[in-house]
């Protein structure tokens, strides 16, 4: 999912990642994400495996993939 928030210009889409299982999790991926230019916002709920990143423009979900996969977690893809 892809919304466009109140803030003009800014892009809000929440992604899939599997294998977040705790807090830990929820900082790696969410510092790997924030280390993509654009990216002003990632909040990662390991219990749903949600990631809502929030970006000044819709981002390449490559990037998104590379930064998951360094933080040793998979991609499902977008909510």
């Amino acid at each position: 999912m892809t919304t466009t928030t109140g803030t003009p210009g800014s892009v809000t889409t929440v992604y899939k990642v599997s294998g977040m299982s705790c807090g830990h999790c929820e900082g790696a991926v969410s510092a790997e994400i924030g280390e993509i230019p654009g990216v002003s916002a990632v909040k990662a709920v390991a219990s749903t495996g949600e990631v809502t990143v929030t970006s000044a423009a819709a981002l390449d979900e490559e990037a998104v993939r590379a930064a998951v996969d360094e933080a040793g977690f998979e991609l499902v893809g977008r909510a």
